[in-house]
C-alpha cells in the first residue's frame, strides 16, 4: 500500500507528487495518457503563463533555475543585483485583455515585497513543467505509471483504493488531479457546481492564406474577440454562441474560418489546421475538496475559463498547500484535522479566481453593456489604485489566508528575507521544512524551535532587509504562520507551531 495515490501526470500531479516524495511519502501516480509528450502541451498550443507566486513555489524548492533554463528565459537581475530594495514591476498585468501599465502601480501599497530571483510572470509550455517535475519526482522516489485509466475508486476509515484494467491500487489517500473533466471526482460524489458557460472559445495552430488581415495582440469586435500570438498561425478566439457548439467533435477548417471572419470581421482565409481545440467559459468548483480519505487539487477542483491565465497558477497553489499537510498526516505529526484547512483556505482562493474569470468575459460581450463596463474599466486602470489591484490579482500577491492572527504578514506568503551571508529563505526550504528566522537571537523561542527537528529549521541570524520584523515562522508552503514586530512570545510562537507542526511529542 502507498501512502498516496495521485491520478494525474499534469503540472500539479506532479507538483504534489514532488512535494510528498520531499517528505518521504510512497507516491504512486497514475496517468491515463500512454505517453508523456502530446502537441497539446509543447510550443505553441501548449504555451502557459506562470505567476509571481508559482515561481516562487519552484524557487523554494530548487526548481527555479531549471525552469527558466529549460524554458529559454535569462535569470532575473534580482538574481544577481546587490540592492535590498525592491525594484518597480516589469509587469503591471492585465484584465479582459486590457494592458495595466507597472508604472502606475503604487509600491507603497506593497509592502512586503523583497527582490527576489523569481520573475513576476513568464511564459513556457506545459510539457517543459512536465518533463521538469517528473525527472525530480523520480530523483526522490515516485514512481508514475502511465497508461493506466482509472475506473472506479472506493474508501474506508483505513484507506482508498483507485481500480484500473482489473487491477487495484491501495494507499492511505488519494488524491484526484485528473483535470477539469475529472473521473475521481465523479466516482468520489463530489459536488461540482457554478454558472454555465456564454461562450465557445477556440485554440488553434493553423496556417494563414492571409496573415496580415488580423491585427496582432487581443482584439475585442463587435462580435466576438480574437487574439493573434507572436508565434505564426497560433491563434485564440470566442465566440458568445452561449456555448452552443457541439464540443464532442474536433473543429473542421470550415467551422474555424467562419468563426474566425465572423469575430474578426475580416475575409481572413484559413488554408490549413495543425492543431485546434475548443473550450468555454463554464466556472463550477467542488463544494470540498476532501471527501473522506479522497481530495481534489487543480482543475479536478475548480475550472473556469483561460482568461487571466490563473488555472495552472492556482493548481500548482493547491498543490503547494496540500502537499506538506497531507505528508504531516501521513507520518502522524497531525491529526487528520490539518486537511480540513486545505479546503478552508483554498476553497475561497478558487472561488474568487472562478469570479474574475467572470468578470473578465462579462468585459468582453458584444453588447452596450460590456461596453460600458469597459470603459470604466480602462480609466479604472489610468489610476494607480486600480493598476495596483490588477497587479495584485494576476501576480496572485492578493492571496491571504485568514489565520486567525492580526499581524498583517500572516497568511500571506512570505517574502524572499535575504541573510548577512547571501543566504536566502528559498535557499533555507529546499528540502521541505518549515522555517523559522529569528532576527533578534532571542533564546527562549530558540530553545522552543529546537523541539521539533525535521519539522522546523532554526535560523537565527540577521537580514539585510528584515522589514522591521523581529521574528518570523514560515510553513513549508511559504506562508507565514506567526510574527512578531516586537519582543517575541514564546507562547503565542509554541500556539503557532503546534497548530501547524504538531506538538513536540508527536
Amino acid at each position: 500500500m502507498h501512502d498516496v495515490v495521485i491520478v494525474g501526470a499534469g503540472p500539479v500531479g506532479l507538483f504534489l507528487a514532488c512535494e510528498l516524495g520531499l517528505a518521504g511519502c510512497s507516491v504512486l501516480v497514475l496517468e491515463r495518457e500512454p505517453e508523456p509528450g502530446s502537441p497539446w502541451r509543447a510550443e505553441p498550443l501548449g504555451l502557459r503563463g506562470l505567476t509571481a507566486t508559482s515561481l516562487e513555489a519552484f524557487h523554494r524548492r530548487g526548481l527555479l533555475h531549471p525552469l527558466l533554463k529549460a524554458s529559454g528565459v535569462p535569470d532575473d537581475p534580482a538574481a544577481t543585483s546587490d540592492s535590498d530594495e525592491p525594484s518597480r514591476p516589469r509587469f503591471g498585468g492585465q484584465f479582459g485583455g486590457m494592458m495595466a501599465d507597472p508604472a502606475d502601480i503604487d509600491l507603497a501599497a506593497l509592502p512586503f515585497r523583497l527582490p527576489t530571483p523569481a520573475p513576476e510572470f513568464m511564459m513556457t509550455s506545459l510539457e517543459t513543467i512536465e518533463s521538469l517535475l517528473s525527472g525530480r519526482a523520480g530523483e526522490l522516489g515516485v514512481e508514475i505509471r502511465r497508461g493506466v485509466a482509472v475506473s472506479a475508486v472506493t474508501q474506508d476509515e483505513r484507506g482508498a483504493i483507485a481500480y484500473a484494467d482489473d487491477r487495484a491500487y491501495p494507499a492511505r489517500w488519494i488524491v484526484g488531479c485528473d483535470g477539469g473533466r475529472s473521473v475521481v471526482r465523479g466516482l468520489a460524489g463530489f459536488e461540482f457546481v457554478g454558472s454555465e458557460p456564454q461562450l465557445t472559445g477556440y485554440a488553434m495552430h493553423v496556417t494563414l492564406a492571409d496573415p496580415e488581415q488580423l491585427r496582432p495582440g487581443y482584439n475585442l469586435t463587435s462580435t466576438g474577440m480574437y487574439l493573434r500570438m507572436p508565434t505564426p498561425g497560433h491563434i485564440g478566439m470566442m465566440d458568445f454562441d452561449g456555448g452552443a457548439y457541439d464540443r464532442s467533435q474536433p473543429p473542421t477548417l470550415d467551422h474555424l474560418q467562419a468563426v474566425l471572419r465572423r469575430v474578426s470581421g475580416t475575409h481572413v482565409t484559413v488554408r490549413e489546421v495543425h492543431l485546434a481545440s475548443s473550450f468555454t467559459d463554464r466556472a463550477m468548483q467542488a463544494t470540498t475538496y476532501r471527501r473522506g480519505r479522497v481530495l481534489l487539487a487543480g482543475d479536478a477542483a475548480h475550472i473556469h475559463s483561460p482568461l487571466g491565465g490563473q488555472g495552472l497558477n492556482a493548481g500548482i497553489g493547491d498543490a503547494l498547500n496540500l502537499g506538506w499537510k497531507l505528508a504531516a498526516v501521513v507520518h502522524g505529526h497531525t491529526p487528520n484535522g490539518l486537511l480540513d484547512t486545505y479546503t478552508g483556505e483554498r476553497h475561497p482562493v478558487g472561488a474568487d479566481v472562478l469570479d474574475w474569470s467572470r468578470a473578465q468575459v462579462a468585459t468582453m460581450r458584444p453588447d452596450p453593456y460590456a461596453r460600458a463596463i469597459r470603459r470604466v474599466m480602462r480609466d479604472l486602470l489610468e489610476t494607480g489604485d486600480g493598476t495596483t489591484y490588477v497587479y495584485e490579482r494576476t501576480t496572485g500577491a492578493w492571496i491571504h489566508y485568514d489565520l486567525g492572527d492580526t499581524h498583517p504578514l500572516v497568511g500571506r506568503t512570505a517574502p524572499d528575507f535575504r541573510l548577512t551571508d547571501g543566504t536566502r529563505l528559498a535557499d533555507l526550504m529546499h528540502e521541505g521544512h518549515g522555517v523559522a528566522l529569528d532576527f533578534g537571537d532571542t533564546r527562549a523561542l530558540h530553545d522552543t524551535w529546537m523541539h521539533r527537528p525535521g519539522r522546523i529549521r532554526y535560523v537565527s541570524a540577521t537580514a539585510r532587509n528584515d522589514l522591521g520584523l523581529r521574528a518570523v515562522l514560515i510553513r513549508p508552503d511559504g506562508v507565514v504562520a506567526w510574527a512578531t514586530d516586537g519582543e517575541p512570545n514564546p507562547a503565542t510562537f509554541e500556539q503557532a507551531a503546534n497548530r501547524w507542526f504538531g506538538s513536540p511529542r508527536s
